[in-house]
């Protein structure tokens, strides 16, 4: 069901991608900080995808003691790293940079031809790093998925389920958003539940109408997104430019 005007979530905007990555900065590197000084590591949880990437260089450049940070991605298209596509490669140019190239980074790929082949792998290197994270970056595609929780997608499910596992293989149903790479591993809801600091970062009039959609009326297996946003203890916050 949708959401009561009164439960709405605010919308942060920004000027710019720039200024979204000056503004979350701060709050990030204190929660990370914070964690640290709590329990001695700190897990950081972060997505692909453009809209973040002036966020992570200048991250990468902050002080903090990066070297008790692991730093783990939300979902992995089933490619090895170096291949198109490959959200690791993607932050080992952005955020594992300059002083945040002392973090650990924890993979989701693993051996085998399948995201079910690599769940016994990748469960195990995460069970390593503890949950749930004290920070998570997610997006949202125009379909209204995030991680890869991708609409009506096989192991969605799974992906969804209160009290699973924290991670879930997925095949997508090939759109233009997915592109041809189909066969997923992403992080569930179980793992990102309880997250300290959770944002849901956006980029274009699309995402925004995206967005909207998601926040009325409809099932959650056509926008999955509306797991966290129908959610009062795990809702991200929810930060937008053009």
């Amino acid at each position: 069901m949708p959401l009561a005007p009164s439960t709405l979530p605010a919308v942060i905007e920004h000027a710019d991608k720039s200024a979204m990555a000056e503004a979350l900065s701060g709050p990030i590197r204190d929660a990370l900080t914070a964690a640290i000084a709590r329990r001695g590591r700190a897990v950081f949880a972060v997505s692909g995808g453009s809209t973040p990437e002036a966020l992570y260089k200048r991250l990468a450049m902050v002080d903090l003691d990066w070297a008790k940070v692991s730093v783990v991605l939300v979902d992995e298209r089933w490619v090895e790293p170096g291949e198109a596509g490959s959200n690791e490669s993607f932050l080992r140019v952005t955020l594992m940079t300059g002083k945040a190239a002392a973090a650990q980074l924890v993979g989701l790929k693993a051996s085998g031809d399948t995201p079910i082949d690599g769940l016994p792998a990748v469960t195990e290197r995460l069970a390593a790093i503890g949950f749930p994270p004290d920070v998570v970056i997610l997006g949202m595609g125009e379909d209204g998925h995030t991680a890869s929780w991708f609409p009506r997608a096989d192991g969605l499910d799974v992906a969804l389920a209160e009290g699973g596992g924290p991670v879930a293989a997925i095949r997508a149903k090939q759109t233009a958003v997915t592109g041809a790479l189909t066969d997923r591993i992403t992080l569930t809801r179980s793992a990102l539940a309880g997250a300290g600091l959770s944002l849901l970062l956006l980029a274009g009039d699309g995402k925004k109408a995206a967005l909207d959609a998601a926040l009325a009326d409809g099932p959650v297996a056509d926008m999955p997104v509306r797991a966290l946003l129908r959610s009062p203890d795990d809702r991200p916050e929810i930060h937008w430019t053009r």
